[in-house]
């Protein structure tokens, strides 16, 4: 295992779980690589989203890392630059780590959805062209992401992301509506019962790439709330909550979905 951590930007840290190869394994082996941004409205990184599914996700071998991006009271495109630079980094070491450059994905939950998102529909906008590299992603997981500023909008999230510029750039970042032909192609999913981020964010997103024809998965499960994470034991929260067996399957579903993307996102 390659486990190491590794500064992004000066502020940010981006922690690997990459599986080592092996002489008696296919020593020459490359796999997809997943770069996971934690939920937390823009006020922190979740634990919950973080190491337990950069674990799951090396198990079915699939790199990952987990991306500590830049909560408030760091405002936009702090985050957003650090996802850049870390999917930049990835492929700059890429053959270090066994890693295929065509295949570098950006997970995230929640607001974490919304980052990742927002490097797919923005890794040409101006905020990003001085950092070096190949920064777009070759596709997007999101996970019960934000996705509207305007009905439906997590107003925790975009406060904390926009701080008092905010009614000048939320329209901006509605991402629903920055989505063009070139924007990686997706795997998302979101509950029916989710009341913090209503299912209309994700189901935006979904119906503006069907209109752009970019390609994308997209599943609802009727029951769990927000913030499940794997919806297993290994995520429950402090309180107790956080298992539901109707959602577990969406791991293993993204991750057939990563195999099966290949270099289609270039």
């Amino acid at each position: 295992m390659i486990h190491e951590t590794i500064r992004v930007l000066g502020t940010a840290t981006l922690t690997t779980w990459f599986p080592s190869n092996s002489p008696e394994m296919n020593p020459e082996r490359t796999r997809p690589t997943v770069i996971i941004c934690p939920g937390g409205g823009y006020s922190f990184t979740s634990d919950r989203e973080a190491e337990p599914v950069a674990l799951r996700l090396a198990a079915l071998g699939i790199n990952a890392a987990v991306l500590r991006y830049s909560c408030s009271p760091a405002r936009f495109p702090a985050a957003l630059r650090e996802l850049a630079a870390a999917v930049a980094l990835v492929r700059e070491r890429a053959h270090e780590w066994n890693v295929a450059k065509d295949r570098v994905f950006a997970m995230g939950f929640s607001a974490g959805g919304h980052l990742a998102a927002s490097l797919g529909v923005l890794s040409e906008d101006p905020v990003l062209a001085d950092i070096e590299g190949d920064i777009r992603p070759n596709g997007l997981v999101l996970c019960y992401p934000v996705i509207l500023s305007g009905e439906f909008s997590h107003e925790g999230s975009f406060k904390e992301l926009l701080g008092d510029d905010g009614d000048r750039r939320r329209e901006g970042l509605s991402l629903e509506s920055r989505i063009t032909g070139r924007t990686p192609p997706a795997f998302v999913w979101h509950t029916w019962e989710d009341e913090i981020v209503p299912l209309e964010n994700s189901l935006a997103f979904a119906q503006a790439l069907r209109r752009h024809g970019v390609p994308f998965e997209y599943h609802v499960f009727q029951r769990g709330k927000h913030g499940l994470s794997t919806a297993t034991a290994d995520t429950v929260n402090a309180k107790g909550w956080g298992i539901e067996p109707s959602c577990q399957e969406w791991l293993a579903m993204a991750a057939r979905w990563i195999e099966d993307t290949g270099t289609s996102g270039s």
